[in-house]
């Protein structure tokens, strides 16, 4: 009588602040969805939904109905419902088979506490990881992009997510130097949000302040750009719907406090860049990765501030999952860190 043997394959874990990526080997990603949980009361018996189907709901549910968000900052906040939300995506991406155990690669910000990374060790062992490796994402995000990171040159990196931005210097297969804020994506779309309602008295919605940010012409304050964007929300006294006219150069001014805290920790890192690598840094420049990448003209405030190159990766949101991926599809390589001690 044959035995057949279920192998779950390798697969790479990016929970991010907002959005959840599994790479699976082999495959590629396959669940890129909102890091969001829907339930009904406490407890996780209660779960309506996760990730795409609990986005859809947001807005839409009654009031009983409590909308979830299990990380902050890039950190776990809420451990019970984070648990719930990365088994199933877990669960989507390799099957539900309770004899599969899979091995991961779980990406984490680079200065967290000794309890938060323990909390992600301690998620991915609840899904019944056989063995867990934990990666930088700033190191992540500079593989995906296809740096030169196991060679010996310096590869410099900067990775704005939703929670945190990460920056660093890679070289050797490892981080040199690095240095992670809890400012980024989300912290300027509440600078977005902040100025509209004390400007305006309106109230938005999240996805309306992102919107805002991806339209701007220009993370620079000019005083000649004088685009004026249409904005619908809610009055703060009546609590009616509003609609006002906003300038988007007032937009772009209202965020240049959270940008500066970018540059701070890019000055941070460049600052104390040994002598042997700034010629590596010089030449070759910044590499941009993360969700918030891509915000207009951030790369070349960035080349401006500190006379370096400045690139925004190709798929730069990917970037992290595809470099832990590509450790995933090398597993086998990565040694006695396979535990989670690293």
């Amino acid at each position: 009588m044959a035995v057949f043997q279920f192998v779950s394959p390798d697969i790479a874990v990016d929970i991010g602040t907002n959005n959840t990526r599994i790479y699976v080997k082999d495959k590629g990603i396959v669940v890129n969805e909102p890091s969001v949980v829907i339930a009904k009361g406490d407890g996780a018996r209660n779960i309506i939904a996760v990730g795409d189907s609990a986005e859809e709901l947001i807005g839409r549910s009654p009031g009983n109905i409590r909308i979830v968000h299990p990380l902050r900052d890039g950190v776990i906040v809420d451990y019970e419902m984070a648990q719930v939300m990365i088994h199933y995506f877990v669960s989507k991406a390799i099957g539900t088979r309770h004899f599969v155990h899979p091995r991961v690669v779980v990406t984490m910000p680079g200065e967290v506490s000794k309890v938060e990374r323990r909390a992600v060790v301690n998620a991915m062992e609840k899904i019944g990881a056989r063995s867990i490796f934990v990666v930088e994402q700033a190191f992540a995000a500079a593989l995906g992009t296809g740096l030169p990171v196991y060679e010996p040159q310096g590869s410099f990196v900067v990775d704005i997510g939703g929670g945190t931005t990460e920056v660093a210097l890679v070289s050797m297969g490892g981080i040199v130097l690095s240095h992670s804020i809890r400012v980024a994506g989300n912290k300027i779309d509440e600078a977005i949000s902040g100025y509209l309602k004390k400007q305006h008295a309106i109230l938005v919605t999240e996805r309306v302040a992102e919107q805002l940010k991806l339209d701007l012409a220009d993370v620079r304050h000019v005083e000649s750009y004088d685009h004026i964007a249409v904005v619908r929300g809610r009055d703060i006294a009546t609590g009616m719907p509003l609609t006002v006219d906003v300038s988007m150069a007032k937009v772009s001014e209202a965020i240049r406090e959270t940008l500066a805290e970018i540059l701070s920790a890019i000055k941070w890192v460049l600052g104390r860049i040994p002598p042997e690598l700034a010629s590596d840094i010089l030449q070759n420049g910044i590499f941009l990765t993360g969700g918030s990448a891509a915000l207009p003209s951030l790369d070349s405030m960035i080349a401006s501030e500190f006379g370096v190159p400045v690139s925004v990766a190709r798929d730069a949101g990917e970037c992290t999952t595809l470099g832990a991926g590509y450790m995933a599809d090398h597993f086998d390589m990565l040694g006695s860190m396979s535990k989670g001690e690293a």
